[in-house]
């Protein structure tokens, strides 16, 4: 008699779990690190609305119409290289601070054990491509938003 119950508690388990392992792969990570950094400016549509356009002395820009004003084209290597600060844009400021400053850079690691000098900055230097990493791809879910996101 406790097989049966067993049996249906199991499948019950299973099917709850699948369904929330569903819910995990919603998450949008393009449209979070978008909404995060740049939806106060651009609008949470990128339309260029957001709450903090009224305040801007050069309006953004309509982030959906990208790709329409390049000939149907979304340019990935121009967005990518405004959105990391090589490319500068007057109203992200200088390229040194951007206006989203440091805030798609991770924290480095630290550590709290004595270290030599070399293996202190093998770590560093671990960290720092670590860092790098992180931030590459949170500058590339933000393009794969954006290019979502184009106008049709």
């Amino acid at each position: 008699m406790r097989n049966p119950i067993f049996k249906w508690l199991i499948i019950a388990t299973v099917m709850v779990g699948l369904n929330t392992s569903g819910s995990a792969q919603q998450l949008d990570a393009g449209r979070t690190e978008y909404q995060a950094h740049c939806a106060a400016c651009h609008g949470i549509d990128g339309k260029g609305n957001g709450p903090a356009s009224d305040e801007l002395k050069t309006h953004p820009a309509d982030l959906t119409m990208l790709a329409k004003n390049n000939n149907g084209v979304f340019p990935y290597k121009a967005i990518t290289e405004v959105i990391d600060g090589r490319k500068a844009f007057k109203a992200h400021g200088t390229r040194e601070m951007p206006i989203w400053g440091y805030q798609l850079t991770p924290m480095p690691k630290l550590t709290i054990s004595p270290l030599s000098p070399a293996k202190k900055a093998d770590q560093n230097l671990k960290a720092y491509y670590d860092s790098e990493i992180v931030v590459r791809n949170r500058i590339l879910a933000i393009v794969d938003y954006l290019y979502r996101i184009q106008a049709k």
